[in-house]
């Protein structure tokens, strides 16, 4: 069940016109911070009465674990509704349905060019598993051009709907947009909040490569990855959906691994499960799967890439200077807690994604 509570803002963390974190002091006194959406409950300031979901901080969340708005209170009887050309609903059926101007749809300025849209033409698409890999792929993309001597390929972040919903709620793809190393984001299915709105993930790579122009297109989920223990039940399953997409579509995967050395559960130690998973059996076209060169064989890493490249193409990319170009990105680098120091592995991988994907730009 939705557990809820009433508060008012305190103050301000961070005022953004897709986003505004807020402290909020509930009724029973606590404070926390809370995150709100504008165009789902309108701005917030200082002294407003909210209805917050509590959930994430009752369940002791990590990332999520903050309070979100679900109104606010005071202005019930007054319509806030202002009409704009989108028919296409999001968060369907839920009390936070809205609707938003698909670029699929006949209002949509990208219609016509997407009418009979079906090719990538070739063009790489990274498919990742973790939100956290996504900026590592883009800075790898930008390094590579910029040590070719050549133009940065336009990136675009396509954004599954399997985790975080609301593409603002990611700081990192906020950061890459203004340091110009994304052309533009799509948020497909059920997510909401990008340069570009899609039906689903097929429409909305099609989006990227004809309404953004994009040459490389960086998939995966949000922030806030589901993981069950199980065989099957995780968010990164996506990953394999990215690929299938991509090459229904005549594009070309690429595959990252999710590569740890210090994760204390064993099913993700060397080549994670959900990647065996998401490749191996999850996948039903082939990709080009990015392997840095002297990443160790130990943790039963031989093992889980000779089982992937009976059905995909392991294709070993340097990784020199890798850590060094992570150490001095202006984006925030974690996963799962740990930092790039703690666990190289998982985001050199990442990196060494994208510079196959730039290398198969380049190629054509």
């Amino acid at each position: 069940m939705l557990a809820a509570a009433t508060g008012v803002v305190v103050e301000l963390i961070l005022d953004l016109p897709s986003l505004q974190k807020a402290l909020v002091r509930l009724d029973g006194g606590a404070e926390g911070p809370c995150v709100s959406y504008p165009s789902l409950c309108g701005v917030l300031s200082a002294g407003d009465r909210v209805l917050v979901n509590t959930t994430a901080v009752d369940l002791g969340l990590g990332s999520g674990g903050v309070h979100f708005v679900v109104a606010k209170l005071g202005w019930e009887g007054r319509s806030v509704y202002s009409p704009g050309p989108g028919h296409i609903v999001k968060l369907r059926y839920t009390p936070l349905q809205h609707t938003v101007l698909a670029c699929e749809e006949a209002d949509s300025p990208f219609h016509a060019a997407l009418a009979e849209a079906q090719s990538l033409e070739g063009m790489p698409v990274v498919a990742a598993q973790l939100h956290s890999q996504v900026a590592p792929a883009v800075l790898g993309i930008a390094e590579a051009a910029d040590r070719a001597g050549i133009p940065r390929p336009r990136t675009a972040y396509v954004m599954t709907d399997s985790a975080a919903l609301p593409l603002a709620l990611s700081d990192s793809v906020r950061l890459l947009k203004d340091q110009g190393l994304l052309c533009g984001t799509v948020s497909c299915g059920q997510a909401f909040g990008g340069d570009l709105e899609a039906v689903n993930l097929y429409s909305g790579l099609a989006a990227a490569h004809t309404a953004l122009r994009c040459d490389i297109a960086v998939v995966c989920q949000g922030p806030g990855n589901v993981g069950t223990g199980t065989a099957l039940g995780f968010g990164g399953i996506d990953q394999a959906l990215a690929i299938n997409a991509a090459a229904a579509l005549e594009g070309r995967p690429v595959g990252v691994l999710r590569i740890s050395f210090a994760d204390s559960r064993e099913r993700h130690r060397g080549v994670s499960h959900h990647t065996i998973t998401a490749l191996c059996r999850a996948a039903l076209a082939q990709a080009e799967v990015a392997v840095p060169a002297g990443l160790p064989r130990t943790d039963g890493v031989a093992e889980a890439l000779a089982l992937i490249g009976r059905k995909h193409v392991l294709r070993e990319v340097d990784a020199s200077g890798a850590v060094d170009l992570l150490r001095a990105a202006d984006v925030r680098l974690q996963s799962m807690g740990r930092s790039v120091d703690d666990d190289p592995w998982f985001f050199i991988a990442a990196v060494c994604a994208g510079r196959l994907a730039f290398e198969l730009c380049r190629s054509g």
